[in-house]
């Protein structure tokens, strides 16, 4: 079933080769490629499955990797895997089309994790009920909550944020904690991650 098959595109070797381990002991099929250039020209013959790319990489990023494979048609889920400081690229991977991203160092479950739901996106009639949690959870803020996680999620500061609706920045900093500890994000990337999930 070519829906286990997990695609591993990273230009370093020990982390192609530790996912695809990982993988491995998980079940799953890895197949590995060196950069987003190999596994765009193996594509013919790779067959469907999940895609899981660094998105920085020589010749060709995960992003342009992305834009790549929906002007070709090609229907693969798409999860990034960032390194620290890249969640604005990583958001707008997400507004490319991208199912989840991930940031380093991440545990071998929140991949798996991720992969097992990128499988269900994948399917047809697909229901993803971590994406119903999550959704629940952003309805259940303050009106005053959800614009200040706006701006949160689009990379403005405090003051600009408290600029825009009016308020002090101490007050956009009081509903910012709120936002965090109602959704249980455990910091700024998770909860981007979250509020792209929940409107995919």
């Amino acid at each position: 079933m070519t829906d286990s098959v997990v695609h591993v595109i990273d230009d370093d070797e020990g982390m192609r080769d530790s996912l695809a381990f990982l993988l491995d002991t998980a079940g799953m099929t890895a197949r590995t490629y060196e950069s987003a250039v190999a596994f765009l020209g193996a594509l013919d013959e790779a067959g469907g499955g999940v895609v899981v790319t660094d998105i920085r990489m020589p010749e060709m990023s995960g992003l342009e990797l992305v834009r790549q494979l929906k002007s070709r048609g090609a229907a693969h889920p798409v999860i990034v895997i960032t390194g620290h400081g890249d969640v604005p690229l990583a958001v707008e991977a997400m507004k490319s089309g991208v199912v989840d991203f991930l940031e380093k160092p991440f545990d071998d479950e929140s991949l798996l994790s991720a992969i097992r739901n990128a499988q269900t996106q994948a399917s047809p009639e697909s229901h993803d009920p971590e994406r119903d949690r999550i959704r629940g959870l952003i309805e259940a803020l303050s009106p005053r909550e959800r614009e200040v996680m706006d701006g949160v999620v689009e990379g403005k500061l405090n003051k600009i944020i408290a600029h825009e609706l009016g308020i002090s920045p101490r007050t956009v900093e009081v509903y910012r904690a709120n936002v965090m500890s109602k959704t249980g994000a455990r910091g700024l990337s998770e909860l981007v991650r979250m509020v792209l999930l929940a409107r995919g």
